[in-house]
């Protein structure tokens, strides 16, 4: 994902260009961090005191002059509109984020609005026209023939969260003056490897098959999670 991101970033704007990026629901802060390493000006957004907690101990171990240009709110990523003035941002970021959300759209709105003209808005999801896949290939034909008709699913952590449909992120984001720009898949191949597993010997083929696949159909309608980056009007 993180080299879609990028090349959708090459894509957009000059080279060496410093980047004013919102990272919204930033978990620990691995993404805000590499682009602040890169150079860019990152705010991340976290609600979960435990996450942000992590994300500032992460930023402190950091040199200076990465650590001045990361910003770090505790807040909901719903109220993007209280903290920051619209078109505030180069870049925004809301990744395994919208599954939580019960009611995405306001919160896709909220998103786009803090773009700057000809920014580009970048959504990862969970598939909801592959959720049969990972219980298909775990063997669990009862959990994959129930998922064909429903966008509800339970996640590793054991909670009950939903997924979203290409077809009905495109429409959002065309109805918010992003429209979608480029979609990717993310963990095509690799959904059903355990949390645990080894990092592989050959985990720069894996990666290379991983980002082929990500791209190329129809391999990338079956991934796991979608990769959707749209672009402010």
């Amino acid at each position: 994902m993180a080299r879609q991101l990028d090349e959708q970033i090459a894509g957009r704007f000059p080279v060496g260009r410093r980047l004013r990026v919102l990272d919204v629901g930033m978990g620990r802060g691995a993404q805000a961090l590499r682009l602040a390493r890169l150079g860019h000006q990152v705010t991340g957004v976290e609600q979960d005191a435990t996450m942000i907690a992590a994300a500032r101990e992460a930023v402190a171990r950091e040199p200076e002059g990465i650590r001045e240009r990361v910003r770090l709110v505790q807040g909901d990523g719903r109220d993007t509109g209280v903290h920051f003035l619209p078109g505030s941002f180069d870049v925004v970021l809301c990744h395994a984020v919208l599954m939580y959300v019960e009611e995405p759209d306001p919160l896709v709105a909220g998103l786009a609005r803090m773009l700057a003209p000809g920014g580009l808005l970048s959504l990862l999801v969970r598939n909801g026209d592959a959720l049969a896949m990972r219980p298909g290939l775990t063997g669990d034909w009862a959990g994959a023939l129930a998922a064909f008709d429903t966008t509800a699913y339970r996640n590793r952590l054991g909670l009950d969260v939903r997924a979203d449909r290409l077809a009905s992120l495109t429409a959002t984001l065309a109805g918010i003056a992003a429209p979608l720009h480029a979609w990717y898949g993310v963990r095509v191949f690799t959904d059903t490897a355990a949390g645990d597993a080894a990092i592989p010997d050959d985990l720069s083929t894996l990666l290379a098959v991983e980002e082929r696949a990500g791209r190329t159909d129809p391999y990338r309608g079956v991934a796991a999670l979608l990769h959707l980056c749209g672009v402010r009007g």
